[in-house]
């Protein structure tokens, strides 16, 4: 029975290095003595990661309980007003799939780096999770927080186009305040 849990494990595992093959490789280390995952740590895949000055997360807290988690997200970002600002930070999954938008209705010139709470989150505390955020006339950032709610969220660097077609999906912004 142990043998079948420690393949299930690996096969599970080899699975989802598979799927996220896209973005990142997952070296993922396996104790045979103990049948449990020792260490994690992302690899870059060998798509370039295309550094920006766009809409940077700088900063993660999360208060909340499992199924009902809040997120204050910390942004920077290059804003001149309506015509370039940071109209929104997201939470999506590995696999690309948005789990929440937090809109941002107006520009941030004088309040840099800025933050914005949004939430209630519907994800478990083990959910591998990215977020970035999103300039208004120049797309995604590349520099997110990426991990689960009981690992830790730590700095991450993304491909800008990862998950782009999340671009096109509500909730989107109608205006610009100011």
């Amino acid at each position: 029975m142990k043998k079948q849990f420690s393949n299930l494990i690996f096969l599970s595992l080899l699975i989802l290095s598979t799927l996220l093959a896209c973005s990142a490789s997952i070296d993922v280390s396996i104790s045979p003595a103990q049948d449990t995952i020792t260490e994690i740590q992302d690899v870059p895949s060998g798509d370039p990661v295309i550094e920006d000055d766009q809409a940077a997360v700088i900063g993660v807290s999360i208060t909340g309980a499992e199924q009902n988690y809040t997120f204050s997200v910390t942004i920077e970002s290059p804003d001149t007003g309506c015509d370039q600002y940071a109209d929104w930070w997201e939470v999506f999954t590995a696999d690309g799939v948005l789990v929440y938008r937090r809109i941002l209705g107006h520009s941030h010139v004088d309040e840099q780096p800025f933050t914005r709470s949004g939430g209630i989150l519907a994800i478990g505390g083990d959910d591998f999770v990215y977020i970035r955020g999103h300039q208004n006339n120049l797309g995604y950032g590349s520099r997110v927080f990426s991990g689960t709610i009981n690992g830790g969220l730590v700095a991450d660097t993304l491909d800008v186009s990862f998950a782009a077609e999340l671009m096109t999906q509500s909730p989107l912004p109608t205006n610009c305040a100011y």
